[in-house]
């Protein structure tokens, strides 16, 4: 299967550039920069070291074998991306895409949040970089990610509130891009998933496959073998795309990824554009799989988990759905909640909620999968930002 989309930016019929014209240049140049960098020993050596020396990888593998012994079935292990530093994936794409920025001569650099994971990351690399960094955050989401407000804001970035809409991802991003528009000489937008217009679904992507070309050499080390199935939740897309495409080659391997159920399937209540009411559209510069109603406006959505809160999804996974080599599925609020705690009281690891939704579904399957089986999960990310909203939420329950 082809890896790269086309010169276009299009994976099959998805992908592409539908920005306004102001646009078109620094993307372009973006483009061009990204694909230097590629090539360039100097850049890759300068990023590895980082990885390395600074965010802490190669993340572990890890079997959880408090939690499979208590499930029956299947062995679950787990890609530690929680013990990277700042505690998620997000850090990878926010350290190269700020050399990116540093190589183009950009001292300023914006981005969009949601769980705040990806804001935080950003923070992180424009401090250590010693950029200007401003941060889109929508208001439901600082609510509910209070912590990681305040961690951004101890590293000198500007965290600018969001009202408008659900006051969530989707706003945020729209905010980004407004400013974007306005100061595109000396900015460079840091989107944080396989999202948006060429280049960045395939160069997010390319930031993240470290994950799974790590988790892959890492498996058959300690397994001799590749994993049966590989699972991971899939927001806009960035750690299920990170590590989904060092197995993509593997035809035996299952590829499984979780969107969020939320409440229910009404619309309204959930995020889960392939078990949902997502048909084609465009949004926020690209062609993809969007929830929308019948003439075309964009439905609310709702997920515990504020990163997978977001009404579409990167190009590359409806052609990898469309495909059929990864299989897409969803885990309800509660379900999430419930595997947040098991993995706690199991194995002494406080998940995101973003990643509980990828464990909960490898809890519900393993049992049924025989003894010999793997199943690997994506831990993209740690909870601690999680445990007041988790706290919240069950208060609140009837």
């Amino acid at each position: 299967m082809k890896t790269l989309p086309d010169d276009r930016g299009y994976f099959g019929d998805y992908g592409g550039r539908f920005v306004p014209e102001t646009l078109m240049a620094p993307l372009a140049e973006l483009e061009r920069a990204y694909r230097k960098a590629s090539r360039d020993r100097a850049f890759q050596t300068r990023l590895d070291d980082l990885l390395r020396s600074y965010v802490g990888r190669p993340t572990p593998l890890y079997l959880a074998r408090r939690l499979s012994a208590g499930l029956g079935g299947a062995r679950i292990w787990l890609k530690r991306e929680d013990l990277c530093h700042t505690g998620a994936h997000k850090i990878n794409n926010a350290l190269g895409q700020g050399l990116l920025a540093c190589e183009m001569g950009k001292g300023r650099v914006i981005a969009e949040t949601g769980a705040g994971q990806h804001g935080v990351a950003v923070a992180t690399a424009a401090a250590l970089l010693g950029l200007e960094c401003r941060v889109y955050m929508g208001t439901e989401d600082m609510r509910r990610q209070e912590l990681n407000v305040v961690r951004m804001g101890l590293m000198g970035a500007e965290v600018v509130p969001v009202e408008a809409g659900s006051r969530t991802l989707k706003d945020a991003i729209n905010e980004a891009l407004r400013d974007w528009v306005t100061n595109v000489s000396g900015t460079h937008y840091i989107l944080g998933s396989v999202l948006g217009p060429h280049p960045y679904p395939m160069m997010v992507r390319d930031f993240q496959t470290v994950i799974g070309r790590e988790a892959l050499l890492q498996f058959r080390k300690a397994a001799r073998t590749l994993p049966d199935m590989v699972v991971a939740c899939v927001g806009g897309g960035s750690n299920a795309a990170g590590i989904f495409t060092a197995f993509v080659p593997h035809e035996n391997v299952g590829l499984v990824g979780v969107e969020a159920g939320g409440r229910g399937l009404a619309p309204g209540e959930h995020a889960a554009r392939f078990s949902g009411t997502g048909a084609s559209g465009i949004l926020h510069g690209t062609r993809t799989l969007v929830l929308q109603d019948d003439d075309g406006q964009i439905l609310d959505t709702h997920s515990v988990s504020a990163g997978l809160d977001y009404p579409a999804v990167g190009p590359e996974h409806v052609q990898w759905q469309e495909s059929g080599r990864v299989t897409y599925t969803n885990v309800d609020d509660e379900e999430a909640i419930a595997a947040f705690h098991v993995l706690a009281e199991s194995e002494g690891i406080v998940p995101a909620l973003e990643s509980a939704h990828a464990l909960a579904y490898a809890m519900k399957v393993a049992p049924a999968m025989p003894l010999a089986t793997n199943v690997l999960v994506n831990l993209s990310g740690r909870g601690d930002k999680d445990l007041g909203e988790v706290g919240r939420v069950e208060r609140e329950a009837p």
